[in-house]
Parts: structure tokens; sequence; C-alpha cells
């Protein structure tokens, strides 16, 4: 139950600034941003150990991120859904048929952002237009996701501009601070971003928090492990690309 946020501005008007939180069983393997797969160079990624897939991944000029959802493959399920990730940086389009569990594709670059979706039947794909928009395990924006309700306004009213402080800070401090308000309600209540999910019947907490930026300048990915999974800290996320 992943939550990603993501502002997309108006064309020319400078860079997509997205957040992700990735919620996992935290006895599930995984490595945290990196260079992980020799068959994929210049890819720095989340990868999952147990399936060789990643969470998240990005090149010079593409990042991918993928969120759970219900549905998906009917029978046995042969394909991890972390290969989607790969394969959309590396620029390859969706497998036909799918044959993994249901999932959201947040995919990025210099020229836009776009949701896909898929919980059987034909993927749906969502270009995002410009402003700030909120994906968990359901639609783009979905007012029924308590989370989206609760809190995409807060974002949306946050600046993600380069800093102007005499070159301190980051353009991610605003959202971050709405990220630590969030954590206000509890990581129980559905309204929560730094989850626990285990009170709604998934084996997952949040682990980690991503942040990147996407333009013609190139990529740019920050991110930090949380101290204890499904619990805020403030510690700064560390630049990798």
């Amino acid at each position: 139950m992943c939550t990603v946020v993501i502002r997309v501005p108006e064309p020319g008007a400078g860079p997509i600034r997205m957040l992700a939180v990735r919620d996992e069983d935290p006895g599930r393997p995984w490595r945290p941003l990196g260079s992980w797969w020799p068959d994929h160079p210049g890819v720095q990624g989340v990868m999952d150990e147990l399936a060789g897939g990643a969470w998240l991944a990005a090149d010079d000029e593409r990042l991918a991120v993928l969120l759970n959802r219900a549905g998906g493959a009917e029978g046995p399920v042969f394909t991890s859904r972390g290969t989607l990730v790969l394969d959309s940086v590396a620029g390859r389009p969706l497998p036909d048929p799918l044959t993994t569990l249901g999932f959201n594709l947040v995919e990025v670059s210099a020229d836009g952002a776009r949701v896909t979706s898929w919980h059987g039947g034909a993927p749906q794909v969502v270009d995002l237009a410009p402003g700030t928009h909120m994906i968990a395990h359901d639609d783009v924006d979905d007012p029924s996701t308590a989370r989206i309700a609760a809190w995409l306004d807060a974002f949306a009213a946050a600046p993600t501009d380069d800093p102007h402080h005499n070159g301190e800070g980051n353009w991610w401090d605003e959202w971050l601070a709405v990220l630590a308000r969030t954590t206000s309600v509890g990581p129980l209540d559905d309204r929560a971003i730094i989850r626990d999910n285990r009170v709604h019947g998934y084996p997952t907490l949040s682990l980690l928090v991503s942040v990147a930026s996407v333009g013609v300048g190139g990529v740019e990915v920050a991110m930090r492990t949380l101290a204890e999974p499904g619990q805020w800290n403030e510690a700064v996320p560390a630049r990798h690309r």
C-alpha cells in the first residue's frame, strides 16, 4: 500500500517532483538504491532480492516506481511486478499478456508523467495534467482513498521550488514537513502515509522514503530508510544520482 505524491509543472516551467513511500513486509529482503542489475547498466534502483526486480528505478533520463493494487492475473502468477519497473526504464512496452498481480506503474521523464493501472482486463493509462497528484492502491487522486482525501491539498499547497536560502535546504523540505504532519494520525489510521498495514490485513509497513526530480537536466533521486518500520524519523534523504 505504497504512496506517491507527484507534481507536474506547466510545460517548460521546471522539473517534475516526486515523493514516494515504500510499504513492504519488513522480513522480505531488499537492497537500497544502487546499481544492482548488470543487464541494466546505468540504472539505479531499490531491489527486491527475492524476485530480482525493482520497486523504483531510474537512469539519466527516466524514472519508474510501482505501487501494488488488487486484481490482476487469474491463476498462477508467472511474473514479478518488479520487472515492469526495469522494463519501463529500459523503454520497453508492457508485456502482452500481463501475468502479474495488479499495479499502478508511475513513469516519469522530462516530457511528462503517466500512470498505467492494471487490475485485469485492458491496462488504463492516465497522462498526468499539470498540478499535484497522489497515487496509492486505487486510481489517481481517488477521493475514496483516505490518505488522498486527507492530505492531497496539503501537498498541493507546499512549494517544491529550488531553495534560495544561501544555498541551504532542499526542494523537498516542505513536502517532508507535510509528510511529518501526516504522522499525527498514527500509523494504524487509514489516513496514514507512514503506515502499519497489519491492522488492514496486510503484513506490510512503511520502510523508506524517496524523493526525485526529473527534468531536462536529468534525474536526481534521494532516499532514506526509516529507522523503524512504520515509524517516522527526521533523517534527511541522501542523494544517490
